[in-house]
């Protein structure tokens, strides 16, 4: 097949590329270049898009011996991931601009335009499975569950799994590293990527003040309803948080308060004890189901809410593209704007995703 290969610049993505050069495939790698200002965003570890990263992905190519570029996606990545990850914050949700990002960038612009000059397929360093069961595609864990990112893969539809490749699917992280190394790639010891790669300085809040100006409001108890402070936005907050609250004193109990939700009309941001942020309900809309089947009846899963932990056992009903998940157990710091994903359990080969949706709420 003609096979793009994604090239982030880290490790993953060239071994990715290199095993699609050895099963026989027709190779292009292309980085994607994601600010109008590469210069701003986060380098070195932390970096994943920065102008040192198209640097290392271009020596890659070189080393494979495939043809390499660079495409300008920055408009499209301010509008469809900045953005939505401001007006999120803003409307008082706590958004994975990861899974944005994938599902917006990765996997329709870079496979639309893939699509568009020929390719069959779009390879990338993730690490997931696809397997072909019965004639349908499935998307599931991979095998190194610790490296598992099916969680922000989770969005995609039948038809861009379809076109899609992830090489390193049955692979574990240390064994990637050693073939790069093999393979003599500079990245083979280059560290993971991490965090949000369009805020420089790791200081969420300011990036988002800087952005949304500042929206006074005040801190309440959730229990007793006593004003113990004020903000200066709800932006700078997501439930579950505990520290950076601004308030003095403990809680009558002596310890710690957390956010226990948000309500950017008025600008309340309700804080109380850790026992209120158990959540045993999830209700979730725009239901996307990567085999093309969507639930049937009341079904049990396992969910996860964060890309990493948050993993429970639940009964779910979906009705058209709403969710409702009953959970087993209490899953604590849930938040409205999360991604919850529905897996079938399958430990020999890997945990099926059965589909995903985003939470509208919680109780």
């Amino acid at each position: 097949m003609r096979v793009l290969a994604a090239m982030s610049g880290g490790v993953d993505s060239a071994v990715a590329a290199a095993r699609a050069v050895d099963a026989g495939h027709d190779v292009v790698g292309v980085h994607l270049a994601l600010s109008a200002k590469p210069g701003t965003l986060r380098t070195g570890s932390r970096g994943c898009c920065t102008i040192e990263d198209s640097h290392d992905a271009r020596r890659a190519a070189d080393i494979l011996g495939i043809p390499f570029y660079i495409w300008d996606f920055a408009e499209r990545f301010t509008e469809e991931v900045v953005e939505t990850f401001v007006g999120e914050y803003a409307a008082g949700r706590t958004p994975n601009p990861c899974v944005t990002c994938n599902e917006k960038i990765k996997f329709e612009a870079l496979l639309e335009k893939a699509m568009a000059l020929g390719f069959d397929a779009v390879a990338t360093g993730h690490y997931a499975r696809l397997a072909t069961v019965d004639g349908e595609l499935e998307l599931r864990r991979s095998a190194d569950e610790g490296k598992d990112q099916s969680y922000v893969l989770a969005s995609l539809t039948p038809e861009q799994l379809s076109h899609a490749m992830f090489p390193l699917g049955d692979s574990w992280k240390s064994d990637v590293r050693a073939e790069a190394e093999q393979r003599g790639l500079s990245v083979a010891n280059k560290p993971d990527s991490h965090d949000i790669c369009f805020i420089p300085d790791g200081d969420t809040k300011q990036f988002l003040e800087n952005r949304l100006g500042q929206r006074p409001g005040q801190l309440v108890d959730a229990e007793t309803g006593a004003v113990l402070g004020q903000h200066t936005g709800v932006h700078g907050f997501t439930v579950g948080q505990r520290k950076g609250l601004g308030i003095d004193a403990p809680a009558t109990d002596g310890r710690p308060r957390y956010v226990l939700s948000l309500e950017p009309v008025s600008g309340t941001v309700k804080v109380g004890s850790s026992t209120g942020l158990g959540v045993d309900v999830i209700e979730a809309d725009r239901a996307i189901w990567p085999s093309g089947r969507a639930l049937e009846g009341p079904t049990e899963c396992v969910v996860q809410v964060r890309a990493h932990g948050g993993i429970a056992e639940a009964v779910v009903e979906a009705d058209g593209a709403h969710v409702s998940v009953q959970l087993r157990e209490p899953l604590r710091g849930v938040a409205p704007g999360q991604v919850v994903v529905l897996y079938r359990p399958d430990a020999g080969a890997g945990d099926l995703v059965l589909g995903s949706a985003k939470i509208s709420s919680t109780r």
